[in-house]
């Protein structure tokens, strides 16, 4: 029986379909103004047995007549199967998605043993860096390649998006190298996101999802900061917004398995 993974976030809604612990399909879309209908077109021709949504639109899913029953997990459960789930060693989860930071450190089954949640504003996430991409008038898909331009990157003070814009334009006025700055506003995020990971204990590896783990730069620093090698204790899925969703569907699982 095909069991439904359904991750609504903030910036992206995405759907795995498993049937017998396999993936047999992938769907996301934007959440746009309407999540609801962006979902419906998401599930369209989709038939399940079981849905298991997450993510802060899950509730949404609950009030929806889908046909099959749907059940919810929290963000911090979905996302730690699902990391586990990719990398079985992994012992340590950073999901920095549209509007929010979670870092998990995993026990060895795989469950959560602490975590620690940004979820208060937008510094730090993937709204950060899209807001900041928009004064060097730089697509946000395109704003970490951009930022591996520069070499000498400036010490950005704040990590609030209005501040951290009125920061970066006094340092265009001055002369720095936009490319120093772009730089520095994702030094920034990966100075306070390790910050967070060593809060909840790192331990290495490390698996990093959420959309902006698509980012090379925040991907490097990330690295650097944590002193996590890429592919040997830095772990990055192929799909890293799609771990929630994943781990949503597993999690269904298990319970049809039950």
């Amino acid at each position: 029986m095909t069991v439904l993974g359904i991750d609504i976030g903030s910036r992206s809604i995405e759907v795995v379909a498993m049937d017998q612990g396999k993936v047999v399909e992938k769907r996301q879309a934007p959440t746009t103004f309407n999540p609801v209908a962006q979902l419906l077109a998401l599930l369209d021709g989709l038939d399940a047995g079981l849905a298991v949504a997450t993510g802060y639109g899950r509730k949404l899913v609950q009030d929806l007549d889908l046909g099959f029953p749907v059940e919810t997990i929290t963000e911090i459960k979905a996302h730690g199967l699902g990391a586990h789930h990719l990398f079985p060693a992994g012992r340590t989860v950073l999901d920095i998605g549209g509007q929010d930071t979670k870092a998990l450190s995993l026990l060895p089954s795989g469950r959560v043993g602490k975590f620690e949640m940004n979820d208060r504003c937008a510094a730090g996430t993937g709204k950060f860096l899209e807001y900041t991409a928009q004064i060097f008038q730089i697509p946000v898909r395109d704003f970490g390649a951009y930022a591996l331009g520069g070499d000498k990157p400036p010490i950005i003070n704040s990590m609030c998006t209005v501040f951290a814009e009125t920061e970066a334009t006094s340092l265009m006025a001055q002369g720095v190298r936009p490319e120093n700055i772009a730089l520095g506003l994702h030094l920034s995020i990966a100075r306070r996101t390790a910050n967070m990971l060593s809060r909840v204990g790192l331990v290495l590896p490390l698996i990093f999802v959420g959309g902006v783990a698509h980012n090379p730069c925040m991907r490097q620093l990330l690295s650097e900061q944590t002193g996590a090698v890429i592919g040997e204790t830095l772990f990055i899925p192929d799909e890293p917004d799609m771990t929630g969703a994943l781990g949503a569907a597993l999690w269904g699982e298990s319970l049809e398995a039950s």
